[in-house]
Formats: structure tokens, sequence, C-alpha cells
């Protein structure tokens, strides 16, 4: 049974990550293609091969999910409610990405782990929730939007007296960068966490000692699964962000791209924080979009994204308490 188990938790480890390439496939490319800078099929095989890329960066982020947010009970009993959090997360993804709301899956992965971990009594490892998810949730998307807002203060007095023309070309090429830039963190950031998870379910079951490192075979499958779920394009999610919040043009698009990712970056790398890529770079759209004018940017789409990044952690914990108790009682 534990084996099967091992086997069922891999499985639906390597499914969240599917969707968590379709469903954040608009943070990479959803301005480059709502600019024109890159055509939506060519848009998605860049940022599928930068997703994967990305997944082989660095493990910091992996290791803060695998071991930073709950202690997971060894055996059956600790894979059960790794299940139990992947399940609540997936069904927070597929809710989302059904209207269209560009939530955080880094953040229903985690509220999946706290909620299966309070359901199951487990120790939730609060300090490092408050540091590590907590302060960078609130930071991430604040840098991001005030970050874009004053790229684009200076892109638009740096270029003031130039051709209107040839600076919309020059920032629909340097969108194809900073795009790639975007998908390179996204594969970073959110490849990671599922080798994180998948490390958890290995660990719990003594496949895996706590001082090892992630496996060769963990990393290449979770690069795989995002990069294929984020080539499958997450269409619905892409018209909030590239159309609904702000009609955008070249060079907004890439002042929030490049600001977005240099987040990513920094809290990957630096911080060793889980961010989420949805937040910053909805946030970053914002914030070049009020250069514009603030009344420009259509806030009462925002608010439904903001209602949605505020439940999606005690939403997924939620569903994945029900899917413990359901668990448990069937397999324990």
């Amino acid at each position: 049974m534990e084996l099967a188990l091992v086997i069922a938790v891999i499985a639906i480890a390597l499914i969240f990550d599917y969707t968590n390439g379709f469903h954040d496939a608009a943070n990479a490319i959803a301005t480059s293609v709502s600019t024109r800078a890159l055509t939506p099929r060519v848009a998605l095989l860049m940022a599928a091969v930068m997703n994967f890329l990305g997944a082989f960066l660095g493990t910091e982020v992996a290791d803060t999910v695998g071991k930073g947010i709950i202690v997971t009970p060894s055996g059956q009993h600790g894979l059960v409610i790794v299940l139990s959090a992947l399940i609540g997360a997936i069904t927070w993804n597929l809710i989302t990405w059904y209207f269209g709301l560009p939530s955080s899956s880094s953040h229903a992965l985690i509220g999946g782990l706290v909620g299966a971990g309070l359901a199951s009594t487990s120790v939730v490892l609060w300090s490092g929730i408050v540091d590590k998810v907590v302060i960078p949730m609130v930071l991430s998307p604040a840098i991001g939007f005030l970050g874009a807002f004053a790229l684009m203060t200076a892109i638009l007095w740096i270029f003031r007296r130039r051709n209107p023309g040839k600076t919309t070309r020059g920032f629909r090429l340097a969108q194809s960068l900073s795009a790639a830039a975007m998908a390179l963190g996204h594969g970073l950031q959110d490849a990671q966490k599922t080798m994180g998870v998948m490390f958890l379910a290995l660990l719990s079951t003594g496949h895996v000692q706590p001082g090892q490192g992630i496996p060769i075979w963990v990393k290449i499958s979770a690069a795989t699964a995002i990069s294929l779920g984020t080539y499958s394009g997450g269409w619905r999610i892409m018209r909030t962000l590239g159309r609904r919040i702000i009609h955008l043009d070249p060079a907004r698009g890439f002042a929030s791209e490049a600001v977005a990712a240099t987040v990513l970056y920094v809290m990957a790398i630096g911080l060793h924080a889980p961010v989420s890529t949805t937040h910053t770079i909805t946030s970053a759209v914002m914030g070049a979009g009020a250069t514009k004018r603030l009344s420009a940017v259509r806030w009462g789409v925002a608010k439904g994204i903001v209602t949605a990044w505020v439940l999606t952690i005690p939403a997924a914990g939620v569903v994945a308490a029900a899917c413990y108790w359901l668990a448990h009682w069937i397999l324990e």
C-alpha cells in the first residue's frame, strides 16, 4: 500500500505541475501576445523551453516547500497528508482557471499543505510560513507595482522625444527578451515547488534522507510536466491578464515583465522564498498601466483578482482538509 501511495503522490504531483503550467502560462507571455510582440504559439513554445531550463537553476524554493511548511509524519500517514494537499491545490487551480482568474498556484499548494497539516494535527511551521510565505506574498506585488510604475515613468521620460513608431518596434523586440526572462523565472519558482512536494513524499517514506539533495529524476520530471502544461496554454487567464486589466503597449509590457522577472529571481535565489509569479506579474501590469492614467486600469477586474488572491490559501486549505479526512477514513 505504501509503495502504491508513493507512486500515486508522485503522479498527482506531476498533474498539479501540469495544471500549474497551463494555469500560469499567461504569466510569461500574456503581455507579449497582447502587444503582438510574439505570436501565441511561438510565445508558448519559448515559455515552455524557458520553464524547463529555469527548473534547473537551483533548489532553494524546493527546499523551503519540502522542509519549511509542515513537518510530515513518516510512512503512509505522511503520504496521505501530501496527497490531500495536492488535491486541494489542483481543485483551486481548476476553479480559478475556469473563471479566468490569475490566482497563485504556489499559494494554492502552500494552502493545501497547511490545511492537510492542520487536519492531521501535524506540526505546521508557522514561523517559516510567516518569513518565507506571508511577508514575500505582501512584498512581491507591492514591489512589482511600484517597480513597474517607476521603470515605465523613466521610459516615458527617456523616450519622450523619440520617434513613436521606432520606439514601439524597439520595445516589441525587447519584449521577446523580457518574456523569456519571465518564463525562466516562472520555471525557477514554480517547478521547484512541485519538486519540493515530491521530495516531501520521498522523505516521509525513507526513499531519501533529510541531508540529501533532490534526485535528478525528480527535477527532470517536474521540469517536463510544467513545460508541457505551459505549452498547452491557459487562454482564459491570458485574456484577463493581457487585455481585461488594461490594454498594454509594448513599452508597458516590457516594463511589467522586466520588473516581475527581477522580483522572481531575487526572491528565489536571494531569499529562498516561494512567491507567486501570478501576483508579481499582475501587480506589475497594473503599475505599468497606471502610468497612462489611474483610470486606465480596470480596477473592478483588479478587485476580483485580488479577492481570488486572498481566498487562495484558505480555500485550498479547506479542500485539502476535507480530502484528508476522506482519505484518512478510506486508507488508514
